[in-house]
C-alpha cells in the first residue's frame, strides 16, 4: 500500500521571492521619500467620502497581486494620516518619529519578535538596558523595576494597580476589591489626564473614589485642598491610598509641586504616582531639570517615549521603585509557562520574565527602536532638542504678544502655548466659535495642525511642540495664517454667527 498520498501544503511566504524583494525595496524607498519630503505636502488631509466607501468593500477570499495591494495603500491610506510626522504638526501632544525608529520597527517585525516571556532572549536584554537608561536619564533609583508599554494609558494602569495592591492592606488579588474593609480613595488634580480616571475605573476603585483636587492659579494641584480632602476622607472612614502628581499636563504643561506631594504622601502613608507622559523628559534638557524636582521620589513614574522623545508609536514606560511590589501585583506562572526549564545548566538568571511585571503576555519588541535611536543620536542630543522645543514655545509666545489680533491664555513655562485670535466687538462665546473654526481651517487647508483646549471656560488654540522637525519660520507662518484666516472669517460674522 502506497502511503505517500499526493497533497499540497501551503504557506504564507511569497511564491516569487525576487518580486517580493523588489516590492519591499520599493516600499522602503517610498517611505524614505515620504519622510524626506514632508514639507512639500499638506500637514493633514481629510479622507474624502470615496476613501470611506473604498473600505466598505467585501472580504478578499482570493489572492490579489502584492503590488496592487501596495498601490491601494498608497492611494487610500498613506495620504490620510494624522500628520504628526510633519514639521507643522503641534496638535494635542504627539511625537514625530525618527528614520532609525522606522528601520528598527522593520527589523523587529522581520523576526516577528516577542518580548516578555522567556529568559536569555536578546530582546529582553535590550529592554532591560533601555529601562536602565531611562532610570539614569530621569534620576530614578537604579534598583527600581520597570516595563516598556504601549503608552501612558497602560503605564498609569500598571502603576495604580501596584499602588492598590500594595496599599490596600489585604490580598486584593485573592479576595477581590469587594472584600476590602474600607473604600480606597485616589487623588489627582482637575487637570490630570483622562487615563487616570480610566485606570481607577478599570481597577475597581470606582469613579466615586477619585478625588479631583482643585488647582491654583498656575494650574497646579492645590496642596491645601489636597490635605483637607485626605483628612476629611480619613475622618469618614475611607482609606486614602494614592496621590497622582502631574509632570506636565496635556492642556497647559503645568507641573505639580512634586516635592510637596511626595512629603504629603510620606506623612499620610500614601503611594505617590507621577504621570510624566511628556513633561518628565524636561529632566534631560539643560537648565530645566529643576522643573520636575521631586519626580525621582515617586513610588511609580509613568512616561512616554513616543511624545517628547520623538520615537514611533507605540512606546511608553512605567518605573516602580520597589521591584518586589511590582512583581507581586502581576506575576502569574501557569504550568505551560514554567520558568527556568530547559536552560541547559545555565544558572543565575538575571533577566526576569517581563510578563511578570504587567498585564500583557504577548508583547512586541518596543525596545529596539529606543535602543537603536538612542545609540544613533546620543542621548545628549535629545536633551538639546527638548530645550529647542521650549525655546520655540517662547519664540511663539513672543510673536503672539507682538500681534494685536492674538492673546495668550497663560504665560509659557515649558513647550505648550495656548492662545486665541481676538476681534473687537465679539464676545467670548463668539470668539470661542471663531477660534474653533480657525483650528478647522488650518487643518483642512493643510497649513498646520494645532488643537483646541478650554481654559477657565474659554476656548484657545493649543500648540504642543514635541516635534524635532519644527523650525522657527514654521511658527512665523502659523501666526500669519491664523491672523489671515481669522480676519477672513470675522469679516463675515453673519455666516459664522447666526442671530442669537
Amino acid at each position: 500500500m502506497n502511503h505517500q498520498t499526493a497533497f499540497s501544503e501551503e504557506t504564507l511566504d511569497p511564491e516569487d521571492w525576487a518580486s517580493m524583494r523588489a516590492l519591499g525595496h520599493r516600499m522602503l524607498d517610498d517611505a524614505m521619500d515620504y519622510i524626506e519630503t514632508l514639507r512639500d505636502r499638506p500637514v493633514w488631509q481629510h479622507a474624502p467620502q470615496e476613501v470611506k466607501a473604498h473600505f466598505e468593500g467585501p472580504l478578499p477570499p482570493y489572492p490579489e497581486p502584492p503590488g496592487e495591494v501596495y498601490r491601494e495603500y498608497v492611494d487610500y491610506v498613506l495620504p490620510y494620516q494624522i500628520g504628526n510626522s510633519h514639521p507643522r504638526f503641534w496638535g494635542w501632544v504627539a511625537g514625530s518619529g525618527t528614520v532609525m525608529g522606522m528601520l528598527a520597527e522593520l527589523l523587529a517585525t522581520s523576526t516577528d519578535s516577542v518580548s516578555g516571556a522567556f529568559s536569555y532572549l536578546s530582546n529582553n536584554y535590550v529592554e532591560m538596558q533601555v529601562l536602565d537608561w531611562c532610570k539614569e536619564l530621569l534620576g530614578y533609583p537604579p534598583e527600581a523595576s520597570g516595563l516598556l508599554t504601549s503608552g501612558c494609558s497602560a503605564s498609569n494602569l500598571i502603576g495604580l494597580a501596584v499602588a492598590r495592591n500594595t496599599m490596600a492592606g489585604f490580598d486584593v488579588r485573592g479576595r477581590g476589591m469587594q472584600n476590602g474593609a474600607q473604600q480606597m480613595t485616589v487623588y489627582c488634580s482637575d487637570e490630570a489626564h483622562s487615563s487616570i480616571q480610566k485606570a481607577v475605573e478599570l481597577l475597581g476603585f470606582g469613579n466615586d473614589s477619585l478625588r479631583r483636587v482643585p488647582v491654583n492659579g498656575s494650574l497646579q494641584i492645590d496642596i491645601g485642598a489636597l490635605k483637607a480632602m485626605i483628612q476629611n476622607d480619613r475622618a469618614n472612614g475611607l482609606l486614602p491610598v494614592c496621590v497622582v502628581g502631574a509632570a506636565g499636563t496635556t492642556n497647559t504643561a503645568a507641573i505639580d509641586d512634586l516635592n510637596a506631594l511626595a512629603d504629603i504622601c510620606a506623612d499620610e502613608k500614601c503611594w505617590f504616582h507621577v504621570d510624566g507622559a511628556f513633561g518628565a523628559w524636561a529632566a534631560i534638557a539643560p537648565g530645566y531639570r529643576h522643573l520636575v524636582a521631586g519626580m525621582e521620589r515617586a513610588d511609580s513614574l509613568a512616561f512616554d517615549l513616543h511624545k517628547w522623545m520623538y520615537l514611533q508609536y507605540p512606546i511608553g514606560c512605567i518605573l516602580i521603585r520597589d521591584a518586589g511590589h511590582h512583581r507581586n501585583a502581576f506575576s502569574l506562572t501557569p504550568t505551560y509557562l514554567a520558568h527556568g526549564e530547559g536552560d541547559r545548566g545555565l544558572t543565575g538568571v538575571d533577566v526576569p520574565w517581563l510578563a511578570d511585571y504587567g498585564f500583557e503576555l504577548s508583547r512586541g519588541f518596543h525596545a529596539l527602536k529606543a535602543w537603536m535611536t538612542f545609540k544613533e543620536q546620543g542621548t545628549e542630543k535629545f536633551g538639546r532638542l527638548i530645550r529647542q522645543n521650549i525655546g520655540q514655545a517662547h519664540y511663539l509666545a513672543g510673536l503672539i504678544k507682538a500681534a494685536p489680533e492674538l492673546e495668550l491664555a497663560l504665560p509659557v513655562s515649558l513647550n505648550i502655548v495656548n492662545f486665541r485670535y481676538t476681534r473687537p466687538g465679539l464676545n467670548d462665546e463668539r470668539l470661542d466659535d471663531l477660534n474653533k473654526q480657525i483650528e478647522t481651517e488650518l487643518q483642512e487647508r493643510g497649513i498646520a495642525v494645532p488643537s483646541t483646549v478650554t481654559i477657565h471656560g474659554r476656548r484657545y488654540l493649543h500648540v504642543a511642540i514635541t516635534n524635532h522637525r519644527s523650525r522657527r519660520d514654521d511658527f512665523d507662518l502659523l501666526v500669519r495664517e491664523i491672523i489671515r484666516i481669522g480676519n477672513e472669517l470675522a469679516a463675515e460674522p453673519e455666516q459664522l454667527f447666526p442671530a442669537l
